[in-house]
């Protein structure tokens, strides 16, 4: 058994101190101009994000999220004229014998309204005569924590109209027009998250042609990313954290492309903490080892430090928050002191942190 399956791990143990100039406020003025840790070795080697194709061999297989960030931040007021803000946290499907155009959101206001109750949400300036009213239906979720409301249209249509980009709560500009394009990938599908797969923001036209012309195949998952990634790990002790759950889907073809590569002794690549959590998600639910069969549903999957990967050889990832379940997913997959190291040395070399930072390369320990 390993060292890091053999050590019990706590909170303190992915924490670190960031200094806070280095949380990116904006993207940088080129999508893959931002910087690349090259963590495969022992030694980080510091590169650029346009160099990933030159870093992959022909035949690796490439997968991305093709989940679609809506505009799901929304403002208003209630009857009384109490201010609301509301975070759609999904889109809930329509059921027989059930109202259509329900959405689950976190609702943030001086007082928490009533089931039976309406929000007004629209732009704050012009409220009286532009906007929508939602019904409010009470409270939802395994905690309570969020609200079920009813729109009187379908829910992506309104958010689209009435609708703010969701950035993450460190970045702390209002969104601004070049939000909507920038904190969404170039190949963004399905729509559905609440925040990006920000691994993937560094991949442009230029990028993705030169992995094709390369010989880097390419195939996709969806992950509708939710706001409970920003969740923070309140216990020390990480068994006792309640992970959030995400609607995910790992299609026929991408089981298919995923064998193949295993079958030639090629490496499966996540871009992104998101796509590495459906692959695995998937492979926890297929018959047998490893990935066998399509899958959807809701996944809660906690990775931390001993967990047995089935499916993914290398990760593409960008750095995240101290304390965060994602820095245990990444010191999980490529080792703890090593992962721990490589973030010591980002913040001395000045790498730009988190969703619209910089981004990380990792081998599998082990493999």
């Amino acid at each position: 058994m390993s060292e890091q399956n053999q050590r019990t791990y706590t909170l303190a143990d992915f924490d670190f101190t960031l200094p806070s100039e280095l949380i990116a406020q904006h993207p940088s003025a080129e999508r893959s101009a931002s910087r690349l840790l090259d963590g495969r070795g022992e030694r980080p080697v510091d590169r650029v994000f346009r160099d990933l194709p030159g870093l992959l061999a022909p035949g690796d297989l490439l997968v991305f999220n093709d989940t679609r960030v809506i505009k799901a931040r929304l403002f208003g007021e209630k009857p009384t004229g109490g201010a609301v803000e509301a975070l759609i946290e999904r889109i809930v499907p329509d059921e027989p014998g059930q109202p259509p155009n329900q959405v689950l959101a976190h609702l943030r206001a001086s007082k928490s309204p009533k089931a039976g109750s309406t929000v007004r949400f629209g732009d704050p300036a012009q409220l009286a005569t532009v906007g929508f009213d939602a019904e409010v239906l009470g409270r939802a979720g395994p905690d309570d924590s969020l609200f079920r409301l009813r729109f009187p249209a379908h829910p992506l249509a309104l958010l689209q109209a009435f609708g703010h980009v969701p950035l993450p709560p460190y970045i702390t500009h209002a969104d601004e027009a070049d939000d909507e394009r920038r904190y969404q990938t170039v190949f963004a599908q399905r729509p559905g998250a609440v925040a990006a797969p920000t691994a993937s923001l560094h991949f442009d036209e230029a990028v993705l042609a030169a992995l094709q012309a390369r010989g880097v195949e390419r195939t996709h998952v969806t992950l509708h990313v939710g706001a409970g990634t920003f969740q923070p790990v309140r216990s020390e002790n990480l068994a006792e954290h309640r992970m959030h759950s995400e609607w995910f889907e790992v299609p026929e073809d991408t089981v298919a492309a995923v064998a193949r590569a295993k079958a030639a002794g090629r490496r499966v690549i996540a871009a992104g903490t998101t796509t590495l959590r459906a692959l695995e998600s998937a492979a926890k639910r297929s018959p047998g080892r490893g990935l066998t069969s399509a899958q959807q549903g809701e996944t809660d999957i906690f990775i931390t430090p001993g967990f047995d990967f089935e499916v993914v050889d290398r990760l593409i990832t960008n750095f995240h928050l101290p304390k965060s379940t994602l820095m245990m997913l990444v010191s999980a997959f490529a080792g703890h002191d090593h992962v721990m190291a490589l973030y010591r040395h980002a913040i001395e070399a000045r790498y730009r942190f988190f969703s619209y930072g910089d981004a990380m390369l990792l081998d599998l320990k082990g493999r």
